[in-house]
């Protein structure tokens, strides 16, 4: 122990108890310096998910832009113009500064990122479009990464939206539009409080559950072309146990190599693709 520890402990002989454990708690605790920076929200980052979200159509506020940045910038503007949504031009420094560091090429859109839909406003896409329901229910997918590549995927694949729980779970943030190249401003996402509950309503309107799971049969066995939900489980630990015992198939992917699992959005590809086969085939 060093010389200064002793005197810490010699004046702290005279304090009173209570007065101890704040003095503990202060120096237990990280310093500010010391903690992450939290990931700013309602911004959207980069060039492509700023456009995705213009021709989509979402509520945008403020659009700030770097004038030295050139290239899609002008077409961004234009579009920002013709909708009367407010531009700023500001330097390459802020924005950085704006989205902590993260690549923002120039352009950065404010009051887009968190808008949710309801369940019932995804069942109603397939009715719209007259084909079978086809969704995806991300259960516990906690990094923005994983979720913003599963819903561009998604997009692409022809779901009709996304579920995800309100706890555990990232949030339509900045990391996540980005990750999504866009795809997150077109593809419906609804934020649930309990999952298991949302599996009985969604098994109401006549959609088949189908989890992944290691213990499942194979993928190319399960019949997809069925009003489906696909529900894919959390990076570490898979589908929580009443989601598994909710599901009424279980299907799961060869793993023919020494590791014994597949990055979420990876796999979530996959099944779903195989979903876009078997329903292109049929329609074929």
């Amino acid at each position: 122990m060093k010389k200064n520890d002793f005197r810490r402990s010699d004046r702290r002989k005279d304090i009173p108890d209570n007065r101890k454990k704040e003095l503990r708690r202060r120096e237990e605790a990280p310093r500010e310096d010391a903690l992450p920076a939290e990931e700013p929200t309602g911004l959207i980052v980069g060039r492509n998910p700023v456009m995705e979200a213009l021709k989509s159509g979402k509520a945008i506020d403020i659009i700030y832009t770097d004038p030295d940045a050139g290239g899609s910038i002008s077409s961004i503007t234009r579009i920002a113009k013709e909708r009367g949504i407010v531009i700023k031009s500001v330097s390459s420094a802020k924005l950085s500064q704006m989205c902590a560091g993260a690549s923002h090429q120039g352009v950065i859109a404010s009051g887009a990122c968190a808008e949710y839909v309801s369940v019932e406003d995804i069942l109603a896409v397939s009715a719209r479009k007259g084909t079978a329901p086809f969704i995806i229910i991300c259960d516990e997918i906690e990094d923005p990464h994983n979720l913003g590549a599963i819903i561009r995927t998604a997009e692409a694949a022809g779901a009709d939206g996304i579920i995800v729980p309100k706890r555990r779970s990232a949030s339509l943030n900045a990391t996540v539009y980005k990750t999504s190249a866009g795809a997150a401003s077109w593809l419906p996402v609804a934020r649930v409080a309990n999952i298991p509950q949302t599996i009985d309503t969604l098994k109401q309107n006549g959609i088949w559950i189908f989890g992944t799971d290691a213990a499942g049969e194979s993928y190319t066995k399960a019949d997809l072309t069925c009003p489906a939900a696909l529900v894919i489980g959390s990076e570490g630990f898979g589908m929580g146990r009443l989601v598994r015992e909710k599901c009424d198939y279980l299907v799961s992917l060869p793993m023919l190599g020494k590791i014994t699992s597949l990055n979420a959005s990876v796999a979530a590809g996959i099944f779903m693709y195989e979903a876009v086969r078997q329903r292109t085939g049929a329609q074929g």
